[in-house]
């Protein structure tokens, strides 16, 4: 198995020929932080809105080789928010993020389509399953806000007969079943996003990180400057280092492990739709097929994040990975025995509140906190943060996601200490549940204070 920070997606994707770091000062109409899908997406927007807009985009590594071509590739709208979003902002403002968010993902489809991105596209309804009985009917918030929002056509409770139809496993039980969701090769995606830039007249710098962003534009770097009339800043888990944004968000982890080709297991199990698959703990597993028959399999228990660079240290974690693997065989004992060919990992960045944040202070405009579900939510943060560059007043910059109400994460050092402690006991309370019995009083307690303060720590 090849354990590495940078996984199996981008392996096969195929390597790209960096672009050359930026060198010196230079000018822009807008200046771009951020390589991944929220900045490449932006890049895009930007020159489709006004084909003229001089738009350079700085990247620390190389385009989409961070998160964004990491994931589980899951390409989903903010349905399991839906209930978040209502009690944050009514049924009207919540009802046009949604309906964003949903069409995004058909959106994405399109645009491959569109433009010769092979990036695996398969449109495919959403499962999630129980498999203790503390998780059954457990989303059950979900589909009721979805009604409330207009949204609820297809979504729909099935029993653990209808479960075993669509994937068999001697531990799923009940589940939900919702539309509208698809998945992708990630990697292959985000490098995609990257050749349309290229080809649309983005200048792209690679290997150039930026140091500061400046209020009226100007974003610093170790080996020059973008003077622009706006900047954006789309960096993902490190917006926390810029000033104004250190205790925004939290830093958190996830795992992911790949198994040989056994197409002969999905077919004995039934698992043939392509549907993508979790659970309803509170640090969820999540998986899903490629089309050669693997099987990824994720675990959203991974280590806090202390600040907003942790300096490579989410991306190897081999107790993740062996808690990963365990799982797999426990929810389908016919891979004993079968290969696994990869492992990684990534960071996640961690809203407050469980939802997406952008907004504008100055010149700069910023997107972050997708928690874990970026691949969809990013296509429409694009626009937000287009508009916001172009001072558009539309139905982008309108959205209730822009400039919402702050929240904020206790500072370093209580916010890693406290979402290690949090995170121990939500591996011990899953674990408690996984074997059919009830976690102590204290680990309970410990495990509700998100809940408790208003918090969404966990995946």
């Amino acid at each position: 198995m090849r354990h590495t920070p940078t996984g199996y997606w981008l392996e096969e994707a195929g390597a790209v020929e960096p672009a050359a770091p930026l060198a010196g000062d230079v000018t822009a109409d807008v200046a771009v932080a951020g390589g991944g899908y929220l900045g490449l997406w932006t890049a895009l927007r930007l020159k489709e809105l006004e084909p003229g807009c001089d738009v350079v985009l700085l990247e620390a590594g190389v385009c989409g080789h961070g998160p964004s071509g990491r994931n589980g590739g899951f390409v989903n709208s903010l349905w399991a928010d839906a209930r978040v979003l209502l009690e944050s902002f009514g049924r009207e403002r919540a009802a046009a993020v949604y309906h964003a968010s949903a069409e995004s993902v058909t959106a994405i489809g399109d645009w491959c389509e569109r433009n010769g991105v092979d990036a695996w596209y398969r449109d495919a309804p959403k499962l999630k399953v129980a498999t203790t009985p503390a998780q059954d009917g457990a989303w059950a918030p979900a589909p009721a806000a979805l009604a409330e929002l207009g949204a609820g056509d297809g979504v729909r409770e099935l029993t653990p007969a209808e479960v075993a139809g669509r994937c068999s496993s001697p531990v799923f039980r009940s589940g939900l079943l919702v539309p509208g969701s698809a998945t992708v090769q990630p990697a292959r995606l985000a490098l995609g996003l990257r050749a349309q830039a290229l080809e649309a007249g983005v200048r792209i710098h690679e290997h150039t990180r930026v140091g500061r962003v400046r209020p009226d534009g100007t974003v610093e770097t170790d080996s020059g400057r973008v003077r622009a009339g706006a900047a954006v800043l789309a960096v993902n888990s490190a917006t926390g280092a810029f000033a104004g944004f250190r205790r925004a968000l939290a830093v958190a982890s996830s795992h992911l492990v790949l198994t040989e080709p056994v197409p002969d297991v999905l077919e004995e199990v039934g698992w043939t739709g392509g549907e993508a698959i979790s659970d309803h703990r509170t640090l969820l597993h999540y998986f899903r097929t490629t089309p050669d028959g693997r099987i990824a399999f994720g675990w959203g228990g991974g280590a806090m994040g202390y600040g907003a660079r942790p300096g490579g240290r989410l991306e190897v974690d081999g107790f993740c990975v062996e808690r990963a693997h365990a799982t797999l065989l426990r929810f389908f004992p016919q891979l004993a025995g079968r290969r696994l060919t990869h492992a990684w990992g990534g960071p996640i960045d961690v809203s407050p509140s469980h939802l997406p944040v952008f907004g504008s202070r100055g010149a700069v405009h910023h997107g972050f906190g997708f928690t874990g579900n970026g691949v969809g939510p990013a296509h429409f943060g694009g626009r937000i943060l287009a508009s916001l560059a172009l001072d558009r007043r539309d139905e982008w910059s309108s959205l209730a996601l822009v400039d919402p109400p702050r929240r904020s994460f206790p500072p370093e050092p209580f916010r890693y200490a406290g979402g290690a402690l949090i995170r121990r006991a939500l591996i011990a309370t899953d674990a408690a549940e996984d074997e059919g019995r009830r976690p102590g009083r204290a680990t309970a307690l410990v495990a509700s204070l998100p809940r408790r303060l208003g918090l969404h720590l966990p995946r």
